[in-house]
């Protein structure tokens, strides 16, 4: 189990987040990004598998404090609204980079939905990092797009999804084959969300299953 700490944001001050530490001192680091429901039980509990897998990971709080419950779509709609994307890239998620940086050497970067396209958007903005796996979300073009991406990217995404549509991700794809990256489009018969065993509307064990394989094969390859 991990607990809540302070680290620096890169624009200054500080932020809170949670902290899995894996058993290897030295061992590769990975930045946590939140669905649009807050820092909440299912984010913490991929901290803890990812540091059972070997790597240290930390969940930056984008929401100081707040966590919304699963059935109020309308407060999580108003509480993603209300964070700026590019500010907490630059800011909260790259000084959660900049602190795994210091202490394990390579660090990724992953999130699911909301935390999906702040991922894309890390992948783009954040110099420090090494590589990316992004859960069924993604930035306005005219934030980030396949073009800017610089750090190898592995993309998850449901064929049945009305939010992040399969027309998206070709586009997406398209830009990433364009600019020549580095990347894995992966896609799965299930619905938005399927990685969140919290929600069984949602949720889909075995597209889970894979999906979470290819993530730590991913890690493994680019982070060491």
């Amino acid at each position: 189990m991990g607990t809540m700490i302070s680290f620096s944001r890169s624009g200054g001050g500080s932020a809170q987040g949670y902290l899995a530490e894996a058993k290897q001192a030295k061992a590769p680091g990975v930045v946590v990004i939140q669905e649009w429901w807050g820092l909440q039980g299912q984010i913490k509990g991929t901290c803890d598998r990812l540091a059972e897998a070997g790597f240290t990971a930390l969940a930056p709080d984008l929401y100081g404090g707040k966590v919304v419950p699963y059935h109020d779509e309308a407060a999580a709609s108003a509480a993603m609204g209300s964070l700026d994307f590019k500010a907490a890239t630059e800011q909260a998620v790259r000084g959660a980079v900049v602190h795994l940086k210091g202490r394990s050497g390579k660090v990724g970067l992953t999130g699911f939905c909301m935390g999906g396209a702040v991922t894309v958007i890390g992948s783009a903005r954040i110099a420090e990092l090494d590589a990316a796996v992004c859960f069924y979300g993604l930035p306005p073009p005219d934030v980030a797009s396949g073009k800017d991406v610089r750090v190898p990217l592995q993309g998850h995404f449901a064929s049945e999804d009305d939010w992040i549509t399969p027309a998206k991700v070709d586009a997406f794809e398209k830009e990433l084959k364009a600019a020549g990256a580095t990347f894995e489009i992966h896609r799965y018969k299930a619905r938005h969300a399927f990685m969140n065993s919290e929600r069984p509307q949602a949720h889909d064990a075995q597209a889970a299953r894979v999906a979470w394989d290819r993530c730590l094969g991913w890690f493994r390859r680019h982070l060491g």
